[in-house]
């Protein structure tokens, strides 16, 4: 679908009202029809203020839970009476009001100018109306909804009770990080060139800074777009958290290994792993041509060479989906999950995850951990990893695979990779969490398992 890039400035428009426009159909498409915000901003990809669009979008997405009450508040009729558009247009203004540097009365006109943009010309009046309200009872309408915890911190009910249950300690900064900006990681192919890409920056303005225990990874102080990054068409820099990097690290692939990446895409563990160690002989795997197509890419941007990195179309919950291939040494099992540690990088996972989702999540990542330990060399080593806070998809699955297959041991975090600052030690296992300790890196869990030999 074209929602968002079939919007165009009009001439009697305001400036920016056709920014807000596109941004509002994307916000409209997830809140009211279930879609992933990374696949309706696809179509702004070409517009000239694609940023603008995905920065009003996701902010809006972010304090969604949070401003829909207060605006509903004020709306004076059912909200089945009320276009989609035209509801996802007052809660993208009531953000604008509240969390943009503009001028509230510049943000009520935008919005006016917007519905007209949006084909909603005759409801000027009533969008006028519903936000000169909010300008002028703000205050009082979110002290009236941030009297429900779950609306004040813009997470779902049963978010923010699970999270008060595991993470009572780390609550509020669990929460904070998720409602924050995420930061700009990036990871250069070597170690040894960390030094002198950060003076390439440095040269061309931009203030970079490493972090501590992980040896290819920058931090941005400002992001940029991706495609400005030096060295990036040709594989000398990817955009990866700090969190994310720990995985090829735990895996820590040597030369003559064969390591499989079960559901690799889009490809950028993959590319670590190969970038650390050429020498290995890598598989990864993924159950969406799309997606593969996206570790196709990877592996071309990097120059992976064919005979050290393939890629398979395969659905490891079959346990004869990989029959035909040799035992590996190394298994990378970056399970399907709910993205709760990756929530300020997505934040519409706080309006389409449902508390039942994890149930069915659970189950997937029980089915492709045994089948790909089944695929796991004597000797050899798996880590499991989700980006997950959430312990029935992470230690709770690890623990039970252990009590049911005496093949497989828990290992320790090895020495030779320093202790994430911030992260919890689980049994068995770590978890990480989102924006905390020095790295302030994503909400990643890993554990490192073995089989035993001749067991």
């Amino acid at each position: 679908m074209n929602e968002v890039a079939d919007i165009e400035p009009a001439s009697t428009l305001a400036p920016g009202a056709a920014t807000l426009a596109a941004a509002v159909t994307a916000v409209s498409a997830v809140a009211h029809a279930g879609r992933s915000a990374d696949l309706v901003l696809q179509a702004a990809d070409e517009r000239a203020d694609r940023a603008a669009v995905r920065a009003i979008a996701l902010g809006t997405l972010r304090w969604y839970l949070r401003l829909a009450p207060a605006v509903a508040a004020i709306v004076d009729r059912p909200p089945a009476q009320v276009p989609p558009l035209l509801r996802a247009l007052l809660v993208a203004a009531a953000h604008q009001i509240e969390y943009s540097r503009a001028a509230p009365e510049v943000c009520v006109h935008l919005a006016v100018d917007a519905a007209r943009a949006l084909g909603e010309g005759r409801a000027t009046g009533f969008v006028n109306a519903v936000l000169r309200r909010f300008v002028r009872e703000r205050s009082t309408l979110l002290a009236s909804a941030d009297a429900d915890p779950a609306v004040r911190s813009a997470h779902p009910s049963w978010l923010l009770e699970r999270l008060a249950a595991t993470w009572p300690q780390q609550l509020q900064g669990i929460l904070d990080a998720n409602n924050g900006h995420p930061p700009m990681t990036l990871r250069v192919a070597s170690a040894a060139d960390r030094d002198g890409y950060l003076a390439e920056l440095a040269a061309a303005g931009r203030e970079a800074r490493t972090v501590e225990g992980l040896p290819e990874a920058i931090t941005l102080i400002n992001s940029m777009p991706v495609g400005a990054l030096p060295g990036f068409a040709s594989g000398r820099v990817s955009v990866q958290d700090a969190a994310a990097q720990y995985a090829a690290l735990l895996l820590d692939a040597q030369a003559g290994d064969r390591v499989l990446d079960a559901c690799a895409a889009p490809g950028g563990k993959s590319a670590h792993i190969l970038q650390r160690q050429p020498e290995v002989r890598l598989l990864a795997v993924d159950d969406d041509p799309a997606r593969l197509a996206m570790v196709n890419a990877t592996f071309a941007r990097i120059g992976a060479p064919p005979e050290r990195a393939r890629t398979r179309l395969a659905d490891l919950l079959d346990p004869a989906a990989l029959a035909d291939e040799a035992p590996f040494t190394r298994i990378l099992v970056d399970a399907p999950c709910s993205a709760t540690g990756v929530i300020r990088r997505h934040p519409d996972i706080k309006l389409l995850r449902r508390a039942e989702d994890i149930a069915t999540f659970s189950m997937l990542q029980r089915r492709i951990l045994a089948n790909c330990f089944a695929r796991l060399a004597p000797g050899g080593l798996l880590v499991y990893a989700t980006c997950s806070v959430l312990p029935e998809e992470n230690d709770a699955v690890v623990r039970d695979f252990l009590a049911a297959n005496r093949a497989a041991r828990s290992l320790p975090w090895p020495d030779r990779v320093p202790w994430p600052d911030g992260a919890v030690r689980r049994e068995p296992g770590a978890q990480l969490l989102p924006g905390a300790g020095r790295t302030a890196g994503d909400g990643f869990y890993y554990a490192c398992l073995g089989r035993v030999e001749n067991a």
